[in-house]
């Protein structure tokens, strides 16, 4: 199952930078993680200062 960036995003890009597969991009007040692209590494959960990135 893919990981989703919850609301509680602050939108300061770590997670974009640390994707290693380019599934996540710059969305609509918070960043967003394309499920059709993400291999579900956990990189970017790693890497939120506010632990909003969960598996779905």
């Amino acid at each position: 199952m893919a990981y989703v960036i919850h609301d509680d995003c602050i939108s300061c890009g770590n997670c974009k930078d640390t994707c290693p597969v380019g599934a996540i991009s710059e969305g609509d007040g918070k960043y967003e993680i394309d499920p059709a692209v993400c291999i579900e590494c956990g990189a970017c959960a790693a890497d939120c200062p506010v632990e909003t990135i969960k598996p779905e």
